[in-house]
């Protein structure tokens, strides 16, 4: 919970990080990885004797409708080092939260969320619903889903979800129509900025 952020999934992949997180204020997320990119680089550099940054640039993120997108985000996070053909399956990846998720591995950073624990009555009966939710890979259109809204700096969710994040905060908070012009970043960052003062505890993809 530092920097008043919980996490629910995370994966460490070598060249990117995914997490998927809820900030309990506006400005947790920005602060956490702050945070992340300077003690990350700080060990890096220190390491190999070297200075400078190693990040591209800002990192991205989507706000994510938890009732309908919270477990398959989860997924689509842990499964990441299957779809680039590093390991066989999420268990065989060591750096990721399947082992908490599904395995019942401790840790003392993965926070369960709601969404999560509804899946069962107990710790047991939890870890068995998750891990069958591995059994049938994401489709395509899910995945696309996904990385659009994140690399776009747009919400994740039902119709309703994005309709009602547009009428707080008066801006689009989807992908437009085609034929429209495209949002630039910043503008997409404005956006999700709007969002983490209004949107209440729904988690963050990053």
């Amino acid at each position: 919970m530092r920097h008043g952020c919980a996490v629910h999934a995370y994966v460490l992949m070598t060249n990117h990080v995914h997490l998927l997180l809820t900030p309990h204020e506006k400005v947790s997320a920005s602060l956490l990885m702050k945070n992340l990119g300077q003690r990350f680089v700080q060990f890096i550099n220190r390491k190999h004797v070297r200075t400078g940054s190693l990040w591209e640039g800002r990192f991205r993120s989507s706000v994510v409708d938890s009732a309908t997108y919270l477990l398959t985000c989860q997924r689509y996070i842990e499964s990441n080092p299957v779809r680039a053909a590093m390991v066989g399956g999420p268990a065989d990846y060591p750096w990721s939260s399947y082992g908490t998720n599904a395995l019942g591995e401790p840790s003392q950073l993965v926070v369960p969320h709601d969404g999560y624990l509804r899946l069962g009555n107990d710790d047991e009966s939890r870890l068995v619903a998750y891990r069958r939710l591995f059994g049938v890979p994401l489709d395509q259109s899910e995945l696309e889903k996904i990385r659009n809204a994140a690399n776009g700096g747009f919400a994740l969710g039902s119709k309703a979800f994005l309709e009602r994040l547009e009428r707080a905060t008066g801006s689009r908070v989807s992908r437009g129509i085609p034929g429209r012009p495209r949002r630039k970043d910043d503008e997409a960052q404005t956006t999700l900025s709007r969002l983490e003062e209004k949107r209440g505890l729904s988690p963050v993809l990053v």
